[in-house]
């Protein structure tokens, strides 16, 4: 502790000597009290980074975990979205959609139900590194592609200690993973890093009040509700209420909606219909939902090994909202390839 500094007084003539007697170099003469430490302010705290996928200070930039989960009636309520940073909604086969849930600054003890993969995932991935990718099976022809992407398969062929089947529900809808063994499997995931998001003030200007947004999918459909007193985005999917297993309506503070160039790849499903490949490299326009408003906004992104950036249709960066992200993957005219 630094102690305040006392100023000696010394009187020349020893006449004087007696009165100022009274005010010794280690005490404050009467009336007055020692200077205050105020003279050297503290040192301002250091603020915690935040975290790049959320934007919330002190999160862990733990390992990243990247989980397909079934996201049909058949497969709800899934286990463990509340807690992801990030969830991609995607198209596949029959106008269907799947999620990709994104874990890094918290980790729940379970997710589930687990889906296969597909290629506009293997697309997806590169922007986090190497992360730990878990999946339940693919298109034997995409299996080599899957070996070659940068991830660490955690799939339930390679980390199959990791998974469970879920008492009351049936397969295919209910297999789980743990999510501390799915990462045991990967120890050298690579962790969060920056990803082109940006968060804080929403734009001054711009922005339209809306209490809802939809978007169509061939054979689905989502609509994000605003909810002041939550100050997220309620969801619903095909006009049911998104709830989450552990309890509540899901939700998130932003929404994004990323319009993408959506074609027919080279893989189908045993029906024979085709897989979509949703292009998520290049440019576009997107629709940022986040405060009650929608934001037309833009967005970039120059290669696979690089994340995506949302700016303001004048070029400023597109703030999101502290929290978890929701980035829809959608084309502006729906349609199955």
């Amino acid at each position: 502790m630094r102690l305040p500094r006392m100023i000696a007084v010394t009187l020349a003539g020893a006449a004087v000597l007696a009165p100022a007697a009274a005010c010794s170099s280690d005490e404050p003469a009467p009336g007055r009290q020692p200077q205050a430490a105020a003279d050297s302010p503290e040192p301002t705290p250091t603020p915690e980074p935040a975290h790049p996928f959320t934007g919330l200070p002190g999160g862990r930039r733990g390992p990243v975990l990247a989980v397909k989960i079934e996201n049909t009636a058949a497969g709800k309520p899934q286990l463990g979205l509340k807690s992801a940073d990030i969830v991609y909604v995607t198209q596949v086969e029959a106008g269907l959609t799947r999620l990709i849930a994104v874990f890094s600054s918290k980790l729940p003890a379970k997710i589930g139900p687990v889906r296969s993969a597909r290629i506009t995932d293997l697309h997806l991935v590169p922007q986090f590194g190497k992360p730990a990718f878990a999946y339940s099976g693919a298109q034997t022809k995409m299996l080599p592609f899957i070996a070659e992407a940068p991830l660490f398969d955690v799939s339930d062929s390679r980390a199959p200690g990791a998974y469970y089947r879920q008492p009351g529900r049936y397969a295919p809808y209910n297999l789980f993973a743990n999510t501390k063994r799915l990462l045991a499997a990967a120890p050298e995931a690579s962790r969060a890093e920056d990803i082109g998001f940006t968060f804080g003030d929403a734009p001054a200007e711009g922005g339209t009040p809306r209490k809802t947004y939809s978007v169509r999918y061939p054979a689905a459909r989502f609509t994000f509700g605003w909810s002041e007193k939550a100050g997220k985005w309620l969801i619903w999917q095909d006009g049911e209420k998104d709830m989450a297993a552990e309890g509540g309506q899901l939700a998130a503070p932003t929404v994004v909606v990323q319009y993408t160039k959506t074609v027919r790849s080279q893989f189908h499903d045993k029906n024979q219909s085709y897989t979509p490949l949703v292009h998520t490299t290049g440019k576009g326009r997107a629709v940022v939902l986040r405060d009650g408003k929608a934001y037309k906004a833009r967005w970039s992104r120059a290669s696979e090994e690089e994340g995506t950036v949302f700016t303001t249709e004048t070029g400023e960066p597109m703030n999101f909202a502290p929290g978890q992200v929701w980035v829809v993957l959608a084309s502006a005219k729906p349609v199955t390839p």
